[in-house]
């Protein structure tokens, strides 16, 4: 009897013994020393490389062509490595309709939720997210300049915080050339931008000096906002033979009230993103914004289910550049676009 006692008693031992080993891994890693989160705290994800449920919170500035298929490329190739791993994702998609303020009550909404991982579209949204977590993994897109985005000095590639993400930047060079082989015999150009992004002003910092060393007398007008945006370029177009727009999203978001100066005026605009072109250009040197948004994606991918951190993540360039035309307005403006470009489509 009292063998049969003991035995009872070991075994009884044993299956707590096994219960307390089944309990004793947490699916929420530490944070490590950066501030980024190796394991998003409300996933369900158990093990690296395979793959639980996540919410993705979603900051877009302001909606336009270009930061919509950024968006949308992000969270159709998320959505698609997840789902494949067997995992799922639910996005919670906002937009600031411009306004900085309102990106910081989406931010602080997101945090308050404890989603798993930010994806900030455009430099003011970049700037509220970091603002307002510091633990939350951040990926930007549609950023021209991360060192100028987050106020670092001394960029070298990666933030070594919970911040990482893709720029829209394309060779401000290229588009320079593009420019020149265009207008070879144009004198002034009209450098036309937000002053409220400080990603337009740093495009505009890095081209100026290009074009000067070309020949070129450059000019500034700075919109503050889309108030000023028609008057500022009527100013424009009254004192340039050629007008370039950078990558800047209040301009994108007026490209008709722009058309409507330029056109008329018969003064065609280099634009720094295919978007700005279909509405009031006549040539760029564009990437592709739904495979930016695909790229971040993939590093939305690595940081939730392969626990990567991202303040050890390079920043990601978009991986195509194309010379494209808008045929309307080349056709408006009876300008003869050479070989090598392609239309954009309307």
């Amino acid at each position: 009897m009292n063998k049969k006692l003991l035995a009872g008693l070991l075994t009884g031992a044993m299956a707590l013994s096994l219960i307390a080993c089944g309990g004793g891994t947490s699916g929420n890693a530490s944070t490590p020393s950066g501030g980024a989160s190796a394991s998003p705290s409300g996933s369900t994800e158990t093990a690296s490389g395979s793959a639980g449920s996540y919410n993705v919170g979603i900051v877009q500035l302001v909606q336009h062509d270009a930061l919509d298929a950024a968006t949308q490329g992000f969270q159709d190739k998320l959505k698609e490595l997840i789902e494949a791993d067997g995992g799922s994702v639910t996005f919670d998609l906002k937009n600031a309709s411009g306004d900085s303020a309102n990106c910081t009550t989406i931010v602080n909404g997101f945090v308050s939720d404890n989603v798993d991982l930010i994806m900030a579209n455009a430099t003011a949204s970049l700037q509220a997210a970091q603002a307002g977590t510091v633990d939350i993994p951040i990926l930007g897109t549609s950023i021209s300049d991360y060192g100028t985005a987050l106020g670092v000095s001394d960029w070298t590639g990666t933030t070594g915080t919970n911040i990482s993400g893709t720029t829209d930047l394309a060779p401000l060079d290229g588009q320079a050339e593009m420019l020149q082989e265009l207008f070879p015999d144009a004198q002034n150009v009209g450098l036309l931008y937000c002053s409220a992004e400080p990603n337009s002003a740093y495009q505009i910092n890095t081209i100026k000096p290009i074009l000067e060393e070309m020949g070129y007398v450059c000019t500034e007008y700075a919109f503050t906002d889309s108030n000023d945006v028609a008057s500022v370029a009527q100013n424009a177009a009254s004192n340039s033979d050629v007008i370039y727009i950078p990558t800047d999203n209040t301009a994108a978001s007026c490209t008709e009230a722009i058309a409507n100066v330029v056109l008329p005026a018969k003064v065609p605009v280099i634009a720094g993103e295919q978007g700005i072109c279909a509405g009031c250009g006549v040539a760029t040197l564009s990437i592709d914004y739904y495979e930016l948004g695909q790229v971040t994606g993939e590093m939305a991918y690595e940081i939730l289910v392969n626990n990567a951190n991202p303040g050890d993540m390079e920043i990601q360039s978009a991986p195509n550049f194309t010379k494209m035309y808008n045929a309307a307005n080349c056709e408006a403006l009876g300008i003869t676009i050479p070989d090598g470009y392609t239309a954009i489509e309307e």
